[in-house]
């Protein structure tokens, strides 16, 4: 074998491996070491290119450690990234603050520059008002961090004013004094960027319209400068042109384009196409050219459907020797890492915790009707103005509320009261009653960004005068399905006085979980009773910590019912089963307390929310503020009573409307049910 024929063999071993690495049937498809190419989860099932180039090179990596492992360093190639900005204009006047929030964005991003696809001015207008638009787009425009180069549109050429005033060529004369031309081209890092004129006009009557195809008629000279360019450029790793309408759109614009196309398809290294004017995003590659509409960054949006294309939004373009990678970002979705500092974030994080009290309340009486005075305060914890809005909420129509909502911003420091009066018209309690919730909705307005606070529902106290439901033929109970299902009992309505207390119910268990609550608001607070894998206890945040009672010895069987009690008579924290004590810890001090609901059938989490649910079916809960069984054995009744000492007390006998009635002399009725049922309690 010669030199010669080793030579050919090397090169078509080379050249299989490369095509095997590159082939769209084994990279497009897979991804790298074979594995579906989904990106690890089920949304996303394809990349539009090829992994990056890698190399493992010990010259540029430094370690003392030993490792089987050769991590790959990127390749030292070029790259680099601009932004597409789409058309400002045919909106409301505030359309120029989302092209400010844009250039913020952008400027956080720092690309190397910024290109334009027209309309920047509103325009069809006299000189005067032009030149206002003008300074105005400018004006924020040239707060960009890198430099930015115009596009002409028809907003930014078309003329109106007296009939015979109409200058020639209408204000592409003051476009090329104020903006740049109204054709050019630069390079850039080996590539060209080509922006065209697509608003020439009819070249024989030289009329300017957007919808005749007549007049969206590429001249001979600009046509002429175009293959002059594309020529120059032919080294280039890629040209993008600019221009404002999609003229590839042929059933808009006739077919004038086709010579275009014909052109840049010619030249080989034409890679994409950008334009707006249509106000939707929308992508139509052709003959190997990424033909890419922009919508709106401030322009008219109809937001028909914002997740496909109808939206305010840039286009961000990373560009390497062989491939570009395009993404479109939403304008105002860029955050400021070095805005989010520590201070910054804890005072969001207690607006959200506890900024708001609502007062108040309203009355209902049996026949469902209801009137009453509602305030919301809303007080700024943080450092910073917010913004804030409250509006009154309620699935039952039936509710008159003056005002219908309320907005203020509140500054630092300051509260505000959001005050409204409630009625309700309908003439009888039924189970379509609800109560009145006020969700208060907040921004912190940061020096350079609104960062949005959760908003959260607050329910309107209730005062309810009606009478008990009748006690049903059989125990009833509510039913959980260990999933979403819970019931939550108010924090004032399950509010105890610091020091004795007692907590039971009696339940009836499906199955038991891992981490299991029965009843608690446990969130390093308050107190709560736990049947996690059968085996249960009952915990006191007193002081600084828990004390628990945990009955380790005591297994829980599934299907059948227990009668259980927690219970803190001042120094000593007892859990009792069935009447018998199976657990108790020495413990002493002030009960810390907390906001959250009592959760029937689970426990609490940080932001009040339902977790670690029960499966099964619970009955009789009580709630008293004494120590009631002091250590004694005793034999639990089925049907527990109240007393003055009962703080509330469920029989889950029936709901009167959406209520489950308190059967102590507090009538601190609730419309606890988030999903549990009602049903017979069987044996």
């Amino acid at each position: 074998m010669n030199k010669n024929e080793l030579r050919l063999i090397v090169y078509c071993l080379t050249c299989t491996l490369l095509f095997t690495a590159f082939s769209p049937t084994t990279n497009s498809l897979l991804g790298q070491q074979g594995q579906p190419d989904n990106i690890g989860h089920k949304r996303h099932f394809h990349r539009y290119n090829q992994p990056h180039p890698t190399v493992v090179d010990g010259t540029r990596f430094e370690t003392n450690r030993e490792s089987q492992i050769d991590l790959k360093l990127p390749n030292e190639q070029d790259s680099f990234t601009f932004a597409v900005f789409g058309d400002r204009t045919g909106g409301p006047p505030t359309g120029v603050s989302v092209l400010a929030d844009a250039v913020r964005d952008v400027n956080l991003l720092e690309p190397d520059l910024v290109m334009t696809v027209g309309d920047m001015i509103n325009g069809y207008n006299m000189t005067e008002g032009w030149m206002t638009e003008m300074r105005e787009f400018k004006g924020i425009m040239d707060q960009l961090l890198c430099p930015w180069f115009p596009v002409a549109g028809n907003h930014d050429i078309y003329w109106r004013g007296p009939r015979g005033s109409k200058p020639e060529g209408e204000h592409e004369d003051s476009y090329e004094m104020h903006f740049g031309p109204l054709w050019y081209a630069f390079s850039h890092k080996n590539c060209w960027f080509v922006v065209l004129y697509s608003d020439e006009g009819n070249p024989r009557t030289k009329e300017k319209k957007i919808n005749d195809p007549a007049a969206q008629v590429m001249s001979e000279e600009q046509f002429e400068w175009l293959k002059e360019i594309l020529g120059k450029s032919r080294e280039a790793d890629h040209v993008f042109v600019f221009l404002h309408h999609p003229r590839w759109l042929r059933d808009r614009y006739g077919s004038d384009w086709d010579k275009v196309h014909e052109q840049l398809v010619d030249a080989g290294n034409v890679s994409a196409v950008f334009a707006g004017h249509i106000h939707m995003a929308r992508y139509d590659p052709e003959d190997g050219i990424e033909y890419v509409t922009l919508a709106t960054v401030g322009g008219g949006q109809s937001g028909t459907i914002p997740a496909v294309g109808y939206l305010h939004h840039y286009n961000m373009i990373t560009v390497r020797k062989n491939q570009l990678a395009m993404s479109l970002i939403p304008v105002g979705e860029v955050h400021d890492v070095r805005e989010i500092t520590g201070s910054m974030q804890a005072e969001c994080v207690n607006l959200l915790r506890g900024s708001t009290v609502v007062q108040g309340m309203v009355r209902v009486g049996e026949d469902g009707r209801s009137s009453g005075q509602i305030k919301a305060t809303v007080t700024n914890t943080s450092s910073r103005p917010i913004d804030v809005s409250a509006v009154p909420e309620c699935p039952d129509n039936r509710w008159i509320v003056q005002p219908d909502h309320s907005h203020r911003t509140i500054e630092a420091g300051e509260s505000y009261a959001f005050e409204f009066d409630a009625r309700r018209i309908g003439k009888t309690l039924d189970q379509w009653f609800r109560p009145l919730t006020i969700q208060v909705e907040m921004e912190y307005l940061a020096e350079g960004f609104r960062y949005a606070i959760p908003a959260r529902s607050y329910t309107v106290p209730v005062k309810a005068e009606f009478a008990a439901p009748p006690r049903p033929d059989s125990e009833m109970a509510l039913q959980f399905d260990g999933v979403d299902d819970f019931a939550g009992i108010g924090s004032k309505v399950a509010s105890v006085p610091d020091g004795p207390f007692t907590l039971e119910c009696w339940f009836k268990a499906d199955r038991f979980n891992e981490r299991t609550g029965l009843i608690a608001k446990t969130e390093q607070s308050e107190y709560g009773i736990f049947v996690s894998q059968g085996k249960p206890d009952f915990s006191v945040f007193l002081g600084s910590q828990y004390v628990v009672a945990d009955a380790t010895e005591t297994q829980l069987e599934p299907n059948r019912w227990y009668h259980i009690a927690g219970e803190f008579d001042g120094e000593m924290v007892r859990l009792y089963v069935d009447g018998k004590v199976v657990a108790e810890a020495a413990g002493k001090g002030t009960r810390k307390t907390n906001s959250f609901d009592l959760i029937v059938g689970g426990d609490v989490d940080w932001r009040g929310r339902a977790t670690s649910m029960f499966k099964g079916m619970i009955d009789e809960v009580r709630i008293s503020k004494i120590a009631r069984y002091a250590g004694t054995e005793f034999e639990p009744p089925r049907r527990l009573e109240s007393d003055d000492e009962t703080v509330a007390h469920f029989h889950m006998d029936g709901l009167v409307g959406p209520w489950l009635f308190d059967h102590s002399n507090n009538a601190k009725h609730i419309e606890p049910l988030r999903g549990a049922e009602l049903l017979p309690a069987g044996n």
